[in-house]
């Protein structure tokens, strides 16, 4: 511990923090307090406390970047008090932030020539993106709509009921109809693009595709959504567009599998967000969206403002905006290069495949992501467990592992999976560690008492110590159990 010198108020030297009165006073936790405390003193605290977070790198229910390298750590403290909307006075920062968007759109193939400048803006996150995407579609399917004197009050969006959380806050927030598409036990997104076309009315301003589900990491079809509807557009005139989330494939995708068509090769393909700090591979802040041409983002909704001397035009939900991530992401971009990418996203894959034939040989699981996708391992316990998923994520919390259990979407609740994403600082060491501490866990479940259960016949429980063992009251045992695992998961916020 570094000594200081410091002197409060009452004239006490501090010559440790631990040997101080603050580690003795409670904190303020609602109230700003009366009086200030030593810098020292403040800092050791707090960290302290935050050491109860779990670590990062062992967090495996997140895609966000966990580790960058020192280069661009020391980049993003650097710039880390600039004020990316103060565009005259950083006018640095917006160059690179347009480098970023030109370089991102033609990675997904814009049709743009050697020097036209591509259409996008850098965002706080995939949220962001898709709200402004949402927006722009909203606007021009209104336009159209009045230009040619009908109603324009009715919009809807269709999709698979596997979208993130952010388009029904789109849909709630700017009042359009979410339309979903049902998902059924093995089909987890909407793997049936006939059934969005048939959804598809005169009011849908677009159909969303994902391109890396949450829930199992999967590619939706876009190609085939996309002919799909260019036959129903055809037919009835209604040039309905789509728009593809790619907020954890778009960084994927063009590196590892660069003959799948599903970006703006495809004509209906209008507008694509993608997450810089999932595998773009910067730290959690930035997002992109980027539209095929200028006409494709309506004019009216671009802000032209007088700031600090210039014009500046702006689209975003938000105004403040630090800089340091544009920077990190512009120094991932010319860092690694095409080749730098494949080499990541192809490491991932390959562990991702490491961790897979690990959970497979346990023969306990049942495998529901696939291989092509988002690098990701979704399992489930096979047959009929007396243990759930829920107990193995808490369990292997024991040893630092921060695996999510969670259930699926409507018209599929019955199915829990276990998820463990792969980024690039997941290596096969740490693959076989997990999957090490798996075989721990499910050893140690099998000599609790639902092992009892589990071991007698479904039509005859047998004797036990002589005594005859009713179902009912081994199904107690389990209940109790389960009970407490959820008790002990609400007292520990697991994710």
């Amino acid at each position: 511990m570094v000594l200081s010198r410091t002197t409060t108020e009452s004239n006490e030297p501090v010559s440790s923090t631990f040997g101080s009165r603050y580690a003795l006073t409670a904190l303020p936790k609602y109230e700003i307090g009366e009086s200030s405390i030593p810098k020292d003193a403040a800092y050791q605290i707090i960290k302290d406390e935050l050491m109860l977070d779990g670590n990062p790198r062992l967090n495996l229910a997140s895609f966000v970047t966990t580790w960058m390298e020192p280069e661009c750590d020391k980049l993003i403290m650097d710039s880390i008090n600039k004020n990316y909307v103060d565009m005259d006075e950083y006018p640095v920062t917006t160059e690179l932030q347009n480098r970023c968007v030109n370089m991102i759109a033609r990675l997904f193939n814009a049709p743009l020539g050697d020097t036209e400048t591509a259409m996008g803006v850098g965002t706080v996150g995939s949220s962001e993106a898709i709200m402004l995407a949402g927006l722009a579609f909203k606007r021009n399917w209104q336009n159209k709509r009045k230009a040619e004197g009908k109603t324009y009050d009715k919009p809807n969006i269709v999709t698979g009921a596997n979208v993130q959380v952010c388009w029904e806050k789109f849909a709630r927030y700017f009042e359009v109809e979410l339309k979903e598409i049902k998902l059924s036990e093995g089909y987890y997104v909407m793997d049936d693009p006939e059934k969005a076309v048939e959804m598809v009315d005169e009011n849908t301003i677009c159909v969303a595709a994902i391109l890396g589900s949450t829930l199992t990491g999967e590619f939706e079809d876009v190609k085939r959504l996309n002919d799909l509807l260019v036959k129903k557009n055809d037919a009835t005139g209604w040039n309905t567009p789509i728009h593809v989330d790619a907020a954890s494939g778009g960084f994927i995708a063009p590196f590892i599998y660069p003959e799948l068509e599903w970006d703006f090769r495809l004509p209906l393909v209008k507008s694509i967000n993608v997450s810089g700090h999932k595998y773009g591979l910067v730290y959690a802040g930035i997002g992109w969206v980027v539209w095929r041409t200028q006409h494709d983002l309506p004019d009216e909704l671009i802000f032209h403002i007088n700031y600090l001397g210039a014009d500046q035009p702006t689209f975003t939900l938000n105004f403040s905006m630090g800089s340091s991530q544009i920077i990190a992401q512009y120094y991932q971009l010319i860092r690694l290069g095409f080749e730098g990418y494949k080499n990541v996203m192809e490491n991932c894959r390959e562990n991702m495949l490491v961790l897979k034939e690990g959970i497979e040989k346990t023969e306990r699981f049942n495998i529901v992501s696939k291989d092509v996708g988002v690098p990701l391992v979704a399992f489930s316990l096979k047959g009929q467990s007396f243990h759930s998923e829920f107990e193995i994520s808490e369990m292997l919390r024991r040893f630092g592992w921060i695996v999510p259990a969670y259930t699926m979407p409507a018209d599929a609740e019955h199915i829990t999976v276990l998820r463990v994403v792969i980024r690039e600082d997941f290596s096969r060491t740490l693959a076989e560690r997990l999957v090490a501490d798996i075989l721990k866990v499910l050893h140690e479940l099998d000599t609790l008492p639902s092992k009892i259960s589990r071991k007698m016949g479904a039509e005859d429980f047998g004797n036990v110590k002589g005594k005859k063992v009713k179902r009912e009251k081994l199904m107690e045992v389990i209940v109790g159990w389960r009970k407490f695992v959820k008790d002990r998961k609400k007292m520990n916020g697991v994710c």
